[in-house]
């Protein structure tokens, strides 16, 4: 039997590769699996918990879908929409947050790292979005959700509410459970300039990451200034613990070629850095040159990307409606 597969991405523009790789390539897999079921949300609601220009985030939605689909997501074969055009999304989330236990939120460890140290200052969207995405899930019957390390404690969140809300009223499997879909075999993308910190579009400098927009020339460059250590390409993986701006590059390379950590090491032994860098740099290309092209193209056609959305709303409220009319009845409205 088929997997059911929801997963919401954040508008927050100007994608780059550690959003390919982390979440957007494996989508596509996921998207090419004919046994699967994939529902792709643009999830604007969650991104409104902390303050957005409203022009910046119209186009940042639209953005998003353009990226989706130049990376190769089928909106016939796949359902993408945006949040905030199916209104069961915030019902849910209303009803569901009389299920969620404040002991269960305040546990949350990814509210305390996006609050900083004054959270009294934090909006309770920030506080209580995990869920609003417990409903994303629940409203389509997810059977999986693909997650990093920095979602899997949303995720068990999910996984209690369900459980919860088919105990309190009791009704089985009313709320399907979801499991997590961790992806194998993939590294975390770091910045170009500083092996320990996270590829971030909030980062300063524009080196320090590879956009899905960037062309040619801007790959190549940034590679070329990419930060490495003065020592020769390592033998073994082991000796990447200690060289991290190494380690992120080789995983970088690993996870385009669809290989190992191990095999890219091996591949490049004994071999200096400036052609590791020339290799790495053509399998960028090759990759992301031709999403960067059809991003661009897509950009210019508002039309065809609001149609996108305005037919996936239609798609997904047929869904959802039907499922928080159930809800509803069950608790009593």
């Amino acid at each position: 039997m088929g997997k059911k597969i929801f997963s919401g991405v954040q508008p927050t523009g100007n994608l780059h590769l550690g959003n390919y790789l982390g979440a957007i390539k494996n989508f596509v897999d996921l998207n090419n699996d004919n046994d699967n079921e994939c529902i792709f949300c643009v999830v604007d609601l969650h991104a409104i918990t902390v303050k957005q220009d409203p022009k910046e985030l119209k186009k940042n939605i639209r953005e998003t879908v353009a990226t989706f689909i130049a990376s190769g997501i089928n909106p016939k074969k796949s359902l993408i929409f945006n949040q905030s055009r199916v209104s069961a999304h915030a019902e849910g989330a209303w009803i569901l947050s009389c299920v969620a236990r404040m002991g269960w939120l305040n546990r949350m460890t990814q509210f305390k790292e996006k609050a900083g140290k004054d959270k009294e200052k934090a909006s309770i969207g920030l506080y209580s979005y995990p869920v609003l995405m417990a409903a994303d899930i629940l409203l389509y019957d997810a059977t999986h959700v693909p997650v990093g390390d920095d979602q899997k404690q949303h995720l068990e969140l999910c996984r209690d509410i369900a459980q919860k809300f088919n105990n309190d009223f009791e009704i089985e499997n009313f709320l399907q459970v979801p499991e997590p879909l961790i992806q194998k075999e993939f590294s975390r993308i770091m910045s170009l300039k500083d092996g320990s910190k996270k590829m971030s579009k909030s980062e300063i400098s524009d080196l320090s990451r590879i956009n899905l927009t960037d062309d040619k020339d801007q790959i190549i460059n940034k590679i070329k200034k990419a930060k490495t250590d003065p020592l020769p390409m390592p033998k073994t993986t082991k000796e990447l613990e200690e060289r991290l701006e190494a380690k992120n590059l080789i995983g970088i390379y690993a996870s385009l070629t669809n290989s190992t950590l191990e095999k890219s090491v091996e591949d490049f032994v004994g071999k200096n850095f400036s052609e590791f860098k020339e290799k790495l740099s053509d399998v960028l290309v090759d990759k992301i040159g031709p999403i960067s092209l059809e991003i661009k193209k897509l950009l210019h056609d508002q039309t065809y990307l609001n149609n996108i959305l305005e037919e996936g709303a239609q798609r997904a409220n047929s869904i959802a409606s039907k499922k928080i009319k159930s809800i509803k009845e069950i608790v009593g409205f």
